[in-house]
């Protein structure tokens, strides 16, 4: 595994980080740095090490051997002396439900010793960036699951960080909440904060200026999305059925057939020459008497990429 980021230009370094939980290895040798305002994402299934990742780069986690800096301090060595240069933001962020939404950004912002009136005038520019300035009265047990995100990505930012680590920020929120959460993101991106997030949703990884995928503990691949798009062996045929499950079932094993996805009423199909393959699919799922409504190529996206370049297990 590769990155194409200088060590010496980079807000995030993480070198050989290994930690294990008793007789299991959950990170093993991984790798990686981060450039001054990039979005880097985590892509892999439960298991697969990027919290515990992230949970070392915090100074929460102490790995068994590797290193970690953070804009130039040494987060093994000076755990407290990073604190206020970064913000995580863990799957369960520690929104306090019986504060309202002014009382929880206060408490946070007295953890990180903001004096007064820079925490009133941040905290107001951060409610009006999340929608959520009319609600600052309200008790935080009130607020709805992507309004609850939004608040702690609030809380995350109340002493203004330079490095944000989010920990699949928005699974859970509703598709608006979490158009309104990315768009808070890139905004922060452009006033040059650092962002590394893991992900659960396919459309946020393809919003990440690079990504790396992890599995069983390891960074296999890591690239910018089109650039892992580029690695993908063979290319990608759509099938569309109104069984995508037969489909699946009758292509496997099949000539040509590199690889089988099912996504929703369709399979992706992942075969070493389209031009070639196309035309025998369709004979052998018509002998099969499989009806297909289409077969067409398609651009490969990064789910694909991942099952095509990792293995069998798919993103989670």
């Amino acid at each position: 595994m590769t990155t194409s980021v200088h060590e010496l230009d980079a807000a995030v370094t993480a070198r050989n980080l290994v930690r294990s939980f008793g007789a299991t290895a959950a990170v093993r040798d991984v790798s990686f740095s981060i450039q001054h305002g990039e979005i880097f994402g985590f892509v892999g299934p439960d298991g697969a090490g990027k919290t515990t990742v992230m949970r070392m780069l915090a100074g929460v986690l102490r790995p068994d051997s590797g290193g970690i800096d953070v804009e130039g301090v040494d987060v093994i060595a000076d755990p407290e002396g990073v604190k206020a240069l970064l913000s995580y933001m863990p799957q369960r962020f520690g929104l306090y439900d019986d504060l309202t939404v002014s009382e929880n950004i206060f408490f946070y912002a007295e953890l990180f010793s903001v004096p007064r009136q820079t925490r009133l005038d941040r905290a107001r520019e951060l409610l009006e960036a999340a929608g959520m300035t009319p609600f600052g009265k309200r008790l935080a047990g009130q607020l709805s699951g992507g309004m609850k995100q939004k608040l702690g990505l609030v809380c995350a930012l109340i002493h203004t960080p330079r490095v944000l680590l989010l920990d699949e920020p928005t699974t859970g929120v509703d598709p608006v909440s979490r158009r309104d959460f990315w768009a808070i993101l890139y905004n922060l991106r452009e006033s040059g904060v650092t962002i590394l997030l893991s992900t659960a949703y396919m459309d946020e990884a393809e919003r990440c200026s690079r990504l790396a995928l992890m599995h069983e503990g390891k960074i296999h691949y890591c690239d910018t999305p089109a650039g892992l798009k580029k690695q993908m062996p063979g290319m990608l045929l759509a099938i569309n059925a109104a069984d995508p499950r037969a489909v699946r079932a009758a292509l496997t094993g099949a000539p040509g057939v590199l690889g089988l996805l099912l996504m929703g009423d369709r399979v992706n199909v992942r075969v070493d020459d389209a031009a070639v393959r196309e035309p025998e699919l369709r004979a052998l799922l018509a002998a099969k008497n499989i009806a297909i409504t289409g077969i067409n190529p398609i651009e490969p996206a990064i789910e694909d990429v991942f099952v095509a370049l990792v293995g069998a297990g798919a993103p989670a």
